[in-house]
């Protein structure tokens, strides 16, 4: 089995295609099933962020699986597959897994850096161990990701080299390149925050931390929205903004007193459209007395972190408002300067690649390994049985002497060529070593498969759970 991973990104896809192409959590969840009842995989999960959607699979045939993982990829995701293909991306093997360690680094990211995805890789993981889809190879692929990951912002400086999405969000929207200009810009504002979800919290974090003086927070669970706000005004938050919860259908008024709107919802369609900035705006102008509808004094700054998107992007055409969103966000952050550091980061990708593969190659023969130890038992065991029947007066001390004695020396002689065995299969090739032990040995095939089948049973249930 090999491992495979078919995707679409903001690397290679249009946002306008991206947002048709995300998935429910409903579909996720199908589309993990519908992917092990095909044929050519064992097991899968799938990545899906505002800007990707990979799907991961264990397969044994690599051009069936890119068949199949595209057609359920366009399925799940309700774009047609004629029009998916020519955005699909398909890496293979190490390049699979230097891909996945790459996106964990945050070096295939929006904004190079950010360190979002790590929770949204821990999530991937999570899904396929609790739809019993993750296997021994994606639960160690996963579980290894996240290690190099966390690595990667612990050693080196990646995180000079991008911030996170929602504070090169706000950087776009001050004009500025640093928490210095986005404090400036944000100190006195009224800000409107809608969702309650990771993005929205970290969002509503960031603008209390920049200095804003007012935030409301709107979701369509109030309790979310309330939780929200206890957070951003508990004791020790280090903050003193004013925060307030409000119903969803308060949003339009609530836009009216708002400089700054931020919206990130897992809804379907448009939140607000231009319909809704245009009458928010007109209403700004209204309290503020400005009978000619000149909004340019005091624009309205709109943050859409949303996939698919929050707010009608014809709102960029709107005077008065000012509107950042994903789309805005690729084409800005394509320009941003990248930092040595990420040369740094590309090595230790490297490097954790070859040790994965070495691991993963060395890992293929511990149950031929298991299966020649397992014959030698029977070996000594029987050969100890037909002792007993030719020399019956043998007692129990002198009979467990020779025992010992007898399993001492096939350990011996087995300890030197496991243990080089082992080391030589996690050598490109090494797969051959152990075909070359099974046929030496004349061992069985049935018996090594049945210790595979095990130990990868064992290693589900001792992985499932650990994130």
């Amino acid at each position: 089995m090999s491992l495979l991973v078919v995707g679409l990104s903001h690397r290679t896809a249009p946002v306008s295609l991206l947002e048709r192409a995300s998935l429910t959590v409903d579909a996720k969840v199908k589309l993990l099933h519908d992917t092990l009842a095909a044929e050519p995989a064992a097991e899968g999960t799938v990545l899906a962020t505002c800007n990707r959607i990979e799907l991961y699979a264990d397969v044994d045939k690599f051009h069936a699986g890119v068949a199949e993982l595209s057609t359920l990829l366009a399925q799940h995701s309700g774009v047609g597959l004629d029009e998916l293909t020519p955005y699909l991306y398909v890496h293979y093997e190490d390049r699979a897994v230097h891909h996945l360690f790459s996106v964990a680094c945050g070096l295939d990211s929006m904004v190079v850096g950010e360190g979002q995805i790590l929770g949204q890789i821990k999530d991937a993981l999570a899904t396929g161990q609790e739809q019993h889809t993750a296997g021994r190879l994606l639960n160690d692929l996963f579980q290894q990701a996240l290690r190099v990951g966390k690595r990667a912002h612990s050693e080196t400086g990646i995180d000079r080299a991008g911030q996170s999405l929602v504070t090169f969000g706000l950087e776009q929207l001050a004009g500025g390149t640093g928490a210095a200009e986005v404090g400036a810009w944000a100190a006195g504002k009224r800000a409107l925050v809608i969702g309650a979800g990771s993005m929205s919290s970290l969002a509503a974090a960031t603008l209390a931390r920049a200095g804003v003086a007012e935030i409301a927070v709107a979701n369509r669970t109030p309790a979310r929205a309330e939780r929200l706000v206890e957070i951003l005004t508990q004791p020790g938050a280090g903050t003193r903004v004013a925060a307030r919860a409000v119903e969803m259908v308060a949003v339009g008024d609530e836009m009216a007193k708002a400089d700054i709107v931020v919206s990130c919802t897992g809804a379907t369609g448009l939140v607000l459209t231009g319909n809704d900035v245009e009458t928010a705006l007109r209403a700004r102008g209204d309290a503020k007395g400005d009978t000619n509808g000149d909004t340019e004094q005091s624009p309205m700054y709109l943050l859409d972190l949303a996939m698919p998107r929050d707010i009608d992007a014809a709102v960029h055409r709107i005077p008065g408002a000012r509107l950042v969103d994903i789309e805005s966000l690729a084409a800005a952050s394509a320009d941003a300067p990248m930092a040595s550091d990420v040369d740094q980061v590309r090595d230790l990708v490297s490097d954790e690649v070859a040790a994965f593969g070495a691991a993963q190659r060395a890992a293929t023969i511990t149950p031929t390994v298991v299966a020649l130890r397992a014959m030698a038992a029977d070996v000594v065991a029987g050969e100890i049985a037909r002792l007993d029947g030719r020399l019956p007066g043998l007692d129990a001390k002198q009979r467990a002497e020779i025992t010992q004695t007898v399993r001492r020396v096939v350990d011996k002689l087995l300890h030197a060529p496991t243990v080089r065995v082992k080391e030589l299969a996690g050598e490109p090739g090494g797969a051959g070593y152990a075909d070359a032990l099974r046929t030496l040995f004349d061992l069985d095939p049935g018996t090594v498969a049945s210790v595979s089948r095990a130990d990868l049973n064992d290693g589900d249930v001792k992985n499932r759970g650990r994130v």
